[in-house]
C-alpha cells in the first residue's frame, strides 16, 4: 500500500484543466495541464490525474487529499440546464422572484429585460403562513395548504423545490416544517430552504439565491456522485474538498446540498493562491489578474486579505452569498478579435474556447485571437506550449490575424499589437473598477499576473495604471490549482438582525455572537479540527440608518475567546471603513448593524517553498535568442530563458522572454527581473515607462 503523502489541486477552466500536486513527505511538486472537456468536466479531471501520476511517478493511491475548483454550477446557470424547479412561498408572494428590483439590467438599453425566473409562474406555489418582522408568528402554518402544494409538486414533475418564506431568517420554524412534510411525501425532490441557504434579510435576494440553489442541486449532485465514485476508485480513502466562492473548502456532502456556494469557485482559488504567493515574497498589497483562455478575473488584496462581496449577479440572477470580490471581463487568450457594426475592432467576450481554440492550436480554428497575436509578435514560444507538448502553428496565426490587418490596411504585426492593446484596455477597466472606484490608488499596489496568459500582458496593464512593480508567481499558469492546496476548510455562519448601535446594543450583539459560535464549535468538532488548527473571522454588516446598503466591518477575534468591541469602538471602526470607501463619514448620524458574520476556519498544512530545480543558477545563460516585437517599429533580438534555470538572486535585464511549462513572462526593454527567495519573479519597471 503506497504511503498517502500527495495532495492535489484541480482547477477546471474554459480551455485547460490545471493540476498542481505536492508531496508533503519530500516537498516535490508536479504540474500538469490537460484540455478541458466542457460536456463532462470529470473526464478531464480523471484523465489529468492519470497523466499527472504517470509523469510524476507516483500511484494515484498515494493521494491523501484532493481539492477541486469547479465551474459546473456556473455553466449550468449560463446554459440554463439545471433542474425543473418549483418555488414554495408565503401566500400572495409567488411573484416576488419575478418582480425583483426596479433596476434596469443595462441602464441605456430600454429593451433589455431581466432573465425569466428559473421557476415559471405555474411552478410557484403558496402556503398559508406568515412570520412578522420580529420573528413573531402572525399567521399559523396551515398544513392543509402544504398538503395541497405537495399534490401540485407531484403533478408538475418538479425535480427541485425552493422554500422561501417571509422573515424566515428570524424564525425558520415554518420553513423547516414544510421542508420535512415535503421530504416525507416526495423523497426524490431536492429541497432548498432559505434559512439554510443564506439566513439574511432582503427577501428578493434571499429567495433568488434559494431558487438558484434548488435549480442546481440535482445536476450538481449527479456530478458529485460521478466524480466522487471515480476518485474513490483511483485514490481510495482520499479526502475530497470543493472550493467555495468565499475561498474555503467544503466537503462533497455540503457541496451537494449547497451548490450555489461554488458559483465563483475557480476564481476564488486564484485569489487564495495569490495571497499565498505574495505573502512568501513579503508583499501584502497586490492587485491580481488571472487571464486564462476565456476571461480575466481581477481582485484587490490589501494587507494579505481579499475582500468579500455579498451581492453579486451570476448569469444575470442576483445571489446573496459571501464571494471573493472579483471582477470578471471577457478577455482571455482565446478571446476573438472582430469588427463591430461601427467598423471598430473589438476583442472578446466571444472566445474560441478549448474547441476549436485559437488558430495557432491547429484544431480547426480560423478566427484571430489574443493568443494568435502573441504568436505573430514572437512573444509566445516558437516550440509550443506545455513544455513543447502542444505545438503552435505560426502560419495559421498570421493568416488569422491577417484578416484584421487587411481590413485595416495595417501590417500583420501592427494588427497583432492593436489586438493586444485592446485586450489590455479591457483588463485595465476591470482593475479600475475594483481599485479606483473603491477608493484605492493602484499605484500603491504590486500587480500580480497569473493564468496561462497573465504574465504576457502584465506590462501593458501596469503601464496604463502607473504600477511600478510586477510579481510573477512560481507557477502562474496553475496558481488557481495551487490555491486549492493552500486554502483552509471554512464554514460561514450568519445572524441577521437589525440592531441600532447604541449603548444597549452590546448585549444583543453578544447574544448573536454566542449563537453563531455554538454553531462554529459544532462544525469544528464535526470536521475533527484540532484546537491549534482553528481559525476565526468575525465581521459586522453596518450602515447609517438612512442607507440602503451596508459595509462590512471586520473585528479581530481569537477562536478560544471571541468577543466584540463595545458600541463606540464599533462605531469608530465603521466610520473608518465608510471614509475609505466613500471619502467621508458623519460621526453624528445613527448607525445600524444588520448582520453578524462568523467564519470558522480549519487551517491545513501549507506547502512550503519547493526545492530548487537542479541546474538553477544566479547567472543563467539564455536557452536561445529570437526576434520579439515590443513597443517599437521593429522586432528586437531577445534572450529566451528557461525559468527552471533561475535561482534566487538571478537578475535578468529586458528585453527577455522567460518560458516555463505553464506560462510565458515578458520582460520589456529597460525593465529588470529579479528572482527572490520564494522563487517568485519581481519585475521593476524602468523609470519613464509610466
Amino acid at each position: 500500500m503506497a504511503a498517502k503523502s500527495w495532495s492535489v489541486g484541480v482547477d477546471v477552466g474554459g480551455t485547460f484543466t490545471d493540476l498542481y500536486a505536492f508531496d508533503r513527505a519530500t516537498g516535490t511538486i508536479a504540474l500538469h495541464k490537460t484540455a478541458s472537456t466542457p460536456a463532462n468536466p470529470a473526464e478531464a479531471i480523471i484523465e489529468g490525474l492519470r497523466e499527472l501520476s504517470a509523469k510524476a511517478g507516483f500511484p494515484t493511491e498515494a493521494v491523501a487529499s484532493l481539492a477541486h475548483g469547479t465551474t459546473v454550477a456556473t455553466n449550468a446557470l449560463i446554459q440554463r440546464r439545471g433542474a425543473r424547479v418549483a418555488v414554495v412561498t408565503t401566500r400572495n408572494f409567488r411573484d416576488l422572484v419575478e418582480i425583483g428590483r426596479q433596476i434596469r439590467p443595462r441602464l441605456y438599453d430600454l429593451k433589455a429585460d431581466h432573465p425569466q425566473p428559473l421557476a415559471p409562474r405555474e411552478m410557484r406555489f403558496e402556503v398559508e403562513e406568515r412570520i412578522g418582522p420580529r420573528g413573531e408568528v402572525i399567521t399559523a402554518l396551515d398544513m392543509a395548504s402544504v398538503d395541497a402544494v405537495i399534490d401540485q409538486l407531484r403533478e408538475c414533475g418538479a425535480e427541485g423545490c425552493a422554500i422561501a418564506f417571509l422573515f424566515s431568517y428570524l424564525n425558520p420554524a415554518h420553513e423547516a416544517a414544510v421542508r420535512d412534510r415535503i421530504r416525507a411525501a416526495l423523497p426524490d425532490i431536492a429541497i432548498s430552504t432559505s434559512h439554510e441557504v443564506q439566513p439574511e434579510f432582503r427577501e428578493y435576494e434571499r429567495s433568488s439565491t434559494t431558487l438558484l440553489n434548488a435549480y442546481l442541486q440535482p445536476i450538481f449532485a449527479r456530478y458529485m456522485a460521478t466524480l466522487g465514485a471515480a476518485l474513490e476508485r483511483m485514490m481510495p480513502g482520499a479526502h475530497v474538498g470543493i472550493n467555495q466562492s468565499s475561498g474555503g473548502l467544503m466537503g462533497i456532502d455540503k457541496a451537494r446540498d449547497f451548490p450555489i456556494r461554488t458559483a465563483l469557485s475557480g476564481p476564488a482559488a486564484g485569489a487564495v493562491g495569490a495571497i499565498h504567493a505574495a505573502r512568501a515574497s513579503g508583499i501584502g498589497d497586490v492587485i491580481t489578474f488571472d487571464m486564462g483562455g476565456t476571461s480575466a478575473d481581477v481582485a484587490l488584496i490589501r494587507g494579505g486579505e481579499a475582500g468579500l462581496s455579498f451581492d453579486r449577479d451570476v448569469a444575470g440572477f442576483p445571489v446573496r452569498m459571501p464571494m471573493v470580490d472579483i471582477n470578471t471581463v471577457g478577455a482571455g487568450g482565446g478571446s476573438v478579435a472582430w469588427f463591430d457594426r461601427d467598423g471598430l475592432v473589438k476583442v472578446g467576450p466571444v472566445s474560441a474556447g478549448a474547441v476549436p481554440g485559437p488558430a495557432c492550436y491547429g484544431r480547426g480554428g480560423t478566427e484571430p485571437t489574443v493568443t494568435d497575436a502573441n504568436v505573430v509578435l514572437g512573444r509566445l514560444s516558437g516550440h509550443g506550449l506545455l513544455g513543447g507538448a502542444m505545438a503552435l502553428d505560426e502560419d495559421a496565426a498570421r493568416a488569422a490575424v491577417g484578416k484584421i490587418a487587411e481590413r485595416l490596411g495595417f501590417s500583420v504585426e501592427q494588427a497583432a499589437r492593436g489586438i493586444l492593446d485592446i485586450v489590455s484596455a479591457n483588463m485595465v477597466r476591470a482593475i479600475r473598477a475594483i481599485s479606483v472606484e473603491r477608493g484605492h490608488d493602484p499605484r500603491d499596489f504590486v500587480l500580480m499576473p497569473f493564468g496561462g496568459a497573465g504574465p504576457l500582458h502584465a506590462e501593458g496593464c501596469a503601464r496604463a495604471l502607473g504600477i511600478r512593480r510586477i510579481l510573477v508567481p512560481l507557477s502562474p499558469g496553475i496558481l488557481c490549482a495551487q490555491g486549492l492546496l493552500v486554502a483552509d476548510q471554512s464554514e460561514n455562519f450568519v445572524r441577521g438582525q437589525l440592531v441600532r448601535l447604541e449603548a444597549a446594543a452590546g448585549a444583543t450583539l453578544a447574544a448573536l455572537l454566542a449563537e453563531a459560535m455554538d454553531e462554529a464549535r459544532s462544525w469544528w468538532r464535526a470536521e475533527g479540527i484540532a484546537p491549534e488548527a482553528r481559525g476565526l473571522k468575525i465581521a459586522l454588516d453596518m450602515r447609517y440608518a438612512s442607507q440602503n446598503y451596508e459595509l462590512q466591518v471586520p473585528v479581530a477575534a481569537a477562536p478560544d475567546a471571541p468577543a466584540l468591541p463595545g458600541p463606540e469602538d464599533l462605531r469608530a471602526a465603521f466610520m473608518a471603513v465608510h471614509e475609505q470607501t466613500y471619502g467621508f463619514a458623519n460621526p453624528h448620524d445613527p448607525v445600524d448593524v444588520v448582520a453578524l458574520r462568523v467564519t470558522a476556519l480549519g487551517r491545513l498544512p501549507s506547502p512550503g517553498t519547493p526545492p530548487l530545480p537542479g541546474g538553477a543558477e544566479t547567472r543563467p545563460a539564455p536557452r536561445m535568442r529570437r526576434p520579439v516585437w515590443f513597443d517599437g517599429d521593429a522586432p528586437q533580438d531577445t534572450a529566451v530563458y528557461d525559468r527552471a534555470t533561475l535561482a534566487p538572486g538571478a537578475v535578468i535585464d529586458g528585453p527577455a522572454v522567460i518560458d516555463q511549462f505553464d506560462a510565458t513572462t515578458l520582460v520589456f526593454p529597460g525593465d529588470c527581473a529579479t528572482v527572490d527567495e520564494a522563487l517568485n519573479i519581481l519585475i521593476d519597471r524602468a523609470e519613464g515607462r509610466t
